[in-house]
């Protein structure tokens, strides 16, 4: 790769990392890219670009770069950043566009907590976008998951609820949580966090489900709970 080729590829991320859509970007992301550009030269004249706010292959670098980091508190940086990136419409749709909520997700597996906390909240706002709950849904399996095995009340476990209430909002997807209604109930009794009674709430709307949340086999008292 050309002097040209690594200096552009430099700026486009600078303009990601410092601007986009007012996201307030990670400095210690910002500090990783430079570190990476070679000779003093190099960082010179990268830093000395001028790249236009914004840059669509500034979004798709960032993607890349998350993919290509072998360091977890560089991913973790990373996610950080596309996560407030996440909160604004356009860049849910356009890193939906450009495959990112893929190779986001792909990190829910990853073995550091931190760095699946990370995802789960960078997925949480991109969840809020309707057109990426129809790509998101086929990860509730893994979501499900993380939220039976992880500690009660754990970041883990409460970062997953908050995605898992967001996929719950429609009635679309809301036919896949029915086999984890138990579940969801069980843990409203040993947890002190509302989110599980949102997830419940949102399922409680769907009159499809409410035979499913009726019959589950948990203590009463939730129930009365609900009802109150």
């Amino acid at each position: 790769m050309g002097d040209d080729n690594v200096v552009s590829r430099l700026g486009s991320l600078k303009a990601l990392l410092g601007i986009v859509a007012g996201a307030g970007a990670s400095y210690g992301v910002y500090k990783l890219v430079f570190s990476r550009a070679g000779d003093v030269n190099t960082k010179k004249s990268a830093k000395n670009l001028i790249v236009q706010p914004g840059s669509l292959m500034a979004k798709v670098m960032l993607l890349s770069l998350l993919q290509s980091s072998p360091n977890p508190e560089e991913r973790r940086n990373v996610l950080v950043t596309l996560g407030n990136a996440a909160a604004f419409t356009v860049n849910q749709d356009l890193l939906r566009e450009f495959g990112g909520l893929h190779i986001i997700a792909g990190f829910l597996s990853d073995p550091s907590p931190e760095i699946r906390v990370q995802t789960l909240n960078a997925l949480n706002n991109l969840s809020m976008n309707i057109c990426n709950q129809e790509q998101l849904k086929i990860y509730l399996p893994s979501v499900m998951q993380m939220i039976e095995t992880s500690p009660v009340n754990s970041d883990l476990q409460l970062a997953a609820l908050r995605l898992l209430t967001n996929l719950s909002v429609t009635d679309n997807h809301q036919h896949l949580m029915k086999n984890s209604i138990t579940l969801l109930l069980s843990l409203l009794i040993v947890s002190n966090d509302i989110q599980v009674l949102k997830v419940l709430v949102n399922l409680s709307s769907n009159p499809d489900l409410m035979d499913d949340i009726v019959q589950a086999q948990v203590n009463k008292h939730v129930f009365y709970g609900l009802a109150a």
